[in-house]
């Protein structure tokens, strides 16, 4: 810190909440049915599980963004996101395997639409860098909340 060098591994931890702000704020915006309804298309959960993840899986993605962003208990909030690319990458990787007949992810509502292959892609990538943040977690925690409040 302070040696001019780019922190990697911080801009990594920015990326990854940046994702998710988009992400939850997109669906937030948004009814819950349009994110009910891309739920429903990969035909993995029954009512009323999957009105739960609509209305919840939003809120989580947000809340993990923003604990990333300003650096707030990131080894929780890594393991958050963690566990979320892990669930996208089976519940993206399962529909692709069963040729379900989906032209996108619906990850980010309606702003930005990808197929599947890429959003298998981006998540396995994004998963890469949440392990390696959680293996370098002192540069992770590089401009963050933790350094000051839990010291």
């Amino acid at each position: 810190e302070g040696d001019g060098k780019i922190n990697i591994f911080f801009v990594g931890r920015l990326a990854i909440a940046v994702l998710f702000i988009v992400s939850g704020i997109e669906k937030l915006i948004s009814p819950y049915q349009n994110f009910l309804y891309v739920i429903q298309g990969y035909e993995l959960l029954k009512e009323p599980l999957d009105t739960w993840i609509a209305i919840g899986m939003p809120w989580i993605e947000l809340f993990v963004g923003v604990f990333l962003l300003l650096g707030l208990w990131i080894n929780v909030a890594l393991k958050g996101a963690g566990l979320l690319f892990v669930s996208f990458i089976f519940v993206v990787g399962q529909a692709l395997i069963r040729r379900l007949p989906l032209d996108e992810c619906g990850c980010f509502g309606q702003l930005i639409s990808f197929p599947l292959p890429v959003v298998l892609t981006m998540d396995a990538v994004m998963l890469l860098i949440t392990i390696a943040l959680m293996k370098k977690i002192d540069k992770t925690s590089t401009l963050s909340l933790d350094k000051y409040l839990l010291k």
